[in-house]
């Protein structure tokens, strides 16, 4: 007999999937406090999933808004108002998301407006509304109501990456499926993973540098498609030019306006008005904002800087990695004590990326908390402060007109021991020694185990909670982990039962980097306990280009191909090679976001099992990841250099992940 919940989901593949969840607009970290006097009102229910929680709000004809509380205990909370009212008050709270009905607090109406419910009370030509449930002055007598479509309400200008309107149905009509969600379709534009793409419920967005807003739909027939979103009739020509730089860049560079016209290699950049040698859909005329002129490089899809398609046939992008960062982009390392009330420092940016609102300022939005009302507090510029004591930490009002304030992207302050990255014991080592290795001491390599026990691949331990490896030891980015483990502290690929300082780990959740990193991170169940055999290896400066024959090791239990043992962890020594003298090699093929070390007469290089393990390069006295091992051609070839993946291109995006989960 076939199941209830089967035939259900049967139906809702067939039909199209909707979830209750469309018809509300999420506030992450909020509350809707009720006033004392109106707690009668709330209705609660314990336990349910969150799908359940606006299923029942949306069938309820008094609930118009619900907190669904996910710690210590799930609860959802139906409230018969949203929070543009005086019966209750929006609040911060990380325990806590507040969904609002869309109907009851958009400004816009969607087609006709008849489910429109906002609280617009003067028509078109100014005069105030009747009360609908009175006759008088006029009983049968109306006049239209000034309320744009939403289509209108916010136009869009360039490819409409900005646009942060309302709009949540395509050009044809469907429902757009929530970015949220991965059903009936899976994609990789998760809202933590993109913070500073605003993929907000189901509203159409364009994170990938599409020619217009487009959203995933609800519709398992149609996987993707454009909204209808109006233009703006006056396109600016150009942005503010502050906001143009030409000799470094800011951000990702998406504003970067200099003329460099080659890679950091020195091959020279195609133009963007041509289709040789290599087709592309960046067309200048479809892209105005952009400033796709010449060949000089951009960034005009949001990559981790700025690029351009090479000039040579079978090399398609390169980054420009030559272009420095803007001195007053860099942001220091920081933390704060405690809970954060004496925090002093210059972060500006909530962990999502958005820029601080001035606390001195009441726009977009109007401080409550301000330089007069907490005086004491040190509420200068736009600098992230706790003046009110909130125990989550520092925050800020922000820059962003829909979402009022955030907590910031600064870290608590914690005491270091042995987690000090890149410390280790080191023993004697041989010069040459994974093909031609020698057993070696790498308290940072981990070893990654399938179901069955098996060592498959390598990682490194970045932090107590996380290991970097390669995609290619995934079938997907949306692998099953059970039963999955990460294994450290021992020298051994098959430790003895009871081994002193083993650790096994399960690994909870993987998280896919940026198209062609190659990276995956690895969340573990528990943090790992350092030690004198397992402690993290330190992140490189961000774009850091390690230094011509500087001497790097790489270690793995891999195939050593008889010329080591394989049932020990074996490291290997080789000195960096430039990109410039690798391509000479490889004929052009090796990236920008890819790095070389030299190959040595005896046949020393990365093989099977090793991917994904590190390749690290002492700095001082502190051992960092620069590269991390993936697949080539042929592994350990006499003669033929390395290619790895260059960290220091990917360490925003890492600390990103670490520091969002």
């Amino acid at each position: 007999m076939i199941s209830l919940s089967f035939l259900t989901l049967f139906l809702s593949s067939v039909h199209g999937f909707r979830s209750a969840l469309n018809d509300f607009q999420r506030s992450e970290g909020r509350e809707l406090v009720v006033k004392s006097w109106n707690l009668n009102r709330l209705t609660e229910f314990s336990g349910i999933t969150l799908e359940d929680c606006a299923k029942r709000c949306t069938e309820s004809p008094e609930c118009r808004a619900f907190n669904f509380e996910f710690r210590p205990a799930v609860a959802c909370k139906h409230l018969p108002w949203v929070g543009d009212g005086d019966n209750a008050d929006v609040k911060r709270n990380v325990n806590c998301d507040l969904y609002e009905m869309k109907v009851y607090i958009r400004k816009c109406i969607v087609g006709k407006g008849e489910d429109y419910r906002g609280k617009v009370s003067t028509t078109v030509s100014g005069r105030t509304c009747q009360q609908w449930w009175s006759k008088f002055p006029h009983d049968h007598r109306y006049e239209s109501c000034d309320i744009p479509q939403c289509t209108d309400e916010v136009c869009i200008t360039c490819n409409g990456e900005d646009y942060r309107g309302q709009v949540d149905h395509t050009v044809n009509g469907k429902e757009c499926q929530r970015w949220d969600q991965q059903f009936p379709h899976q994609h990789i534009y998760q809202p933590e993973k993109y913070p500073d793409k605003s993929l907000d419920d189901n509203y159409c967005r364009n994170p990938d540098a599409s020619p217009v807003p487009w959203c995933y739909t609800t519709d398992p027939a149609m996987e993707r498609e454009s909204c209808n979103i109006s233009k703006c009739p006056d396109l600016p020509k150009r942005r503010l030019r502050s906001s143009y730089t030409t000799n470094c860049f800011r951000g990702r560079g998406e504003d970067y306006r200099g003329k460099v016209n080659e890679t950091t290699s020195g091959i020279k950049c195609q133009r963007w008005d041509a289709q040789k040698p290599h087709q592309h859909p960046f067309f200048p005329k479809t892209y105005e904002c952009k400033g796709l002129e010449e060949n000089y490089c951009r960034n005009p899809d949001g990559s981790e800087a700025p690029w351009c398609f090479t000039s040579v046939p079978n090399m398609r992008t390169a980054l420009c990695l030559q272009i420095k960062r803007c001195a007053d982009d860099i942001e220091a390392e920081d933390c704060y004590n405690e809970i954060g009330k004496n925090y002093r420092g210059v972060v500006r940016k909530t962990r999502k990326g958005i820029l601080c609102q001035k606390w001195s300022i009441n726009t977009p939005h109007k401080t409550k908390i301000n330089p007069k009302t907490h005086p004491e507090a040190n509420l200068t510029d736009n600098y992230c402060r706790n003046p009110d004591g909130d125990h989550h930490g520092p925050w800020c009002y922000t820059s962003d007109p829909k979402t009022e304030f955030d907590y910031c992207a600064i870290k608590q302050c914690a005491e270091v021991e042995f987690n000090e990255c890149g410390k280790r014991e080191d023993r004697s080592q041989a010069r040459l020694r994974i093909v031609g290795g020698m057993p070696g001491n790498s308290p940072w390599t981990v070893s990654l185990r399938d179901r069955k026990g098996n060592h498959f691949c390598g990682g490194s331990l970045v932090s107590s909670e996380w290991v970097i490896s390669t995609k290619q030891c995934f079938s997907s980015c949306y692998v099953d982990l059970t039963g999955y483990k990460a294994m450290m502290g021992t020298l051994f690929r098959d430790p003895l039962e009871g081994e002193p300082d083993v650790q096994s780990i399960a690994l909870t959740k993987i998280v896919c980097g940026p198209s062609e990193s190659h990276l995956v991170m690895l969340q573990l169940e528990t943090p790992a306990q350092f030690n004198e055999r397992v402690s993290q290896i330190c992140l490189p400066p961000e774009r850091y280009i390690v230094p011509e024959r500087t001497t790097c090791e790489i270690a793995g239990w891999g195939e050593t191909k008889g010329k080591g043992d394989e049932t020990l962890l074996n490291v290997a020594q080789m000195p960096v090679l430039s990109n410039q003298d690798c391509n000479k090699y490889f004929k052009g093929r090796v990236r920008e976001n890819e790095m070389c070390t030299k190959g040595f007469q005896g046949g020393v290089g990365a093989c099977e099992r090793d991917y994904g393990g590190p390749l690290a390069c002492q700095n001082s006295d502190c051992w960092v990841l620069e590269g991390v091992i993936i697949p080539m051609r042929r592994c350990g070839h006499v003669g033929q250099p390395n290619i790895f993946i260059r960290v220091s291109v990917y360490v925003d995006w890492i600390k990103k992940v670490m520091e969002m989960t």
